[in-house]
């Protein structure tokens, strides 16, 4: 069977996965997909990360490491997300940094923050 990204990329469609999860980054998933051209995009909010972190999977030694250095919950869970949210960034930064003019995405302001808080 023929993917049909490809054709949608060159009718000028940019596909974006409404998915981010620790899984799908470990696992090389979303690099394949990225590499490929098929996915130029994820977005994430609270719902998406719920049911990731709640699935497990990929999560449980970060969870483990924190719970035993006493982190608070609202804590542990801005830095599950973060995690994501970075390996995400680097993920997609070829193409971020490939396309040309004027580019809006989601994930530039959850970078823009990491850096500026070191």
């Amino acid at each position: 069977m023929t993917s049909p990204y490809p054709s949608l990329a060159q009718a000028g469609v940019a596909l974006w996965l409404d998915d981010l999860s620790r899984s799908r980054i470990l696992s090389g998933d979303l690099a394949r997909r990225v590499s490929a051209g098929d996915i130029v995009g994820v977005t994430t909010n609270p719902t998406i990360f719920a049911k990731s972190i709640s699935a497990g999977s990929g999560y449980e030694e970060q969870v483990k490491e924190l719970a035993l250095r006493g982190t608070a919950i609202g804590e542990t869970l801005r830095l599950l997300t973060g995690w994501d949210v970075r390996a995400e960034c680097d993920i997609l930064r070829p193409t971020f940094d490939a396309t040309p003019g004027p580019r809006r995405t989601c994930v530039d302001r959850g970078r823009s923050a990491h850096f500026r808080r070191r």
